[in-house]
């Protein structure tokens, strides 16, 4: 049995819908579905049994307080020419930052590879299999250069399993771990 694992803050649905009503106007782009709207923490990959457990477990032992989170501004990777993903920026204290090195040590603890990138929190709206035309990807820009939410609590992560099937990915959350300080 192989599982792709993830680790992510879920979003309450009023944020998440808030969202969707971004998601049009840019020909070419498969903008992500409500119910798949998330923060990822950090991509895991392709694990046995044996190694999801483990990572199950570790991260159980992860400490660190609730925080709050609010999203800003649109943006696109890589951040100039053509993009390859349409995302909603993080506002975030550094807790977020501490959270996710927590995770990425505790994994790599368990000997998996480091994180190749720099960590880059963000909500992916859209991706191009192609260039989308630039002045639509201008226009939302534009049109959303001011979006915001207002403050989002953060009193847990997850670690989701992700199954890739030809109308997408269907995740699973395989564990929910409560933020509290000790």
């Amino acid at each position: 049995m192989s599982l792709r694992l993830f680790t992510a803050i879920d979003l309450p649905e009023q944020v998440k819908n808030a969202l969707t009503v971004l998601c049009s106007g840019v020909p070419g782009a498969k903008w992500v579905k409500c119910e798949q709207m998330h923060l990822t923490l950090r991509f895991i990959g392709d694990v046995d049994e044996e190694q999801f457990t483990a990572i199950r477990d570790v991260l159980g032992g992860i400490k660190i307080a609730p925080f709050e989170i609010a999203l800003e501004k649109v943006g696109q990777f890589p951040p100039k020419g053509a993009p390859r993903v349409l995302w909603v920026g993080i506002k975030a204290p550094d807790t977020l930052a501490t959270l996710y090195r927590q995770i990425e040590s505790a994994l790599t603890n368990l000997g998996l590879e480091p994180e190749s990138r720099p960590y880059s929190p963000h909500i992916t709206l859209a991706r191009f299999k192609t260039s989308p035309p630039s002045d639509a990807v201008r226009t939302f820009h534009n049109r959303h250069i001011h979006f915001q939410t207002a403050s989002i609590p953060v009193d847990s992560f997850i670690l989701y399993s992700s199954t890739l099937t030809p109308g997408g990915s269907i995740y699973n959350k395989e564990a929910i771990y409560p933020l509290k300080n000790e």
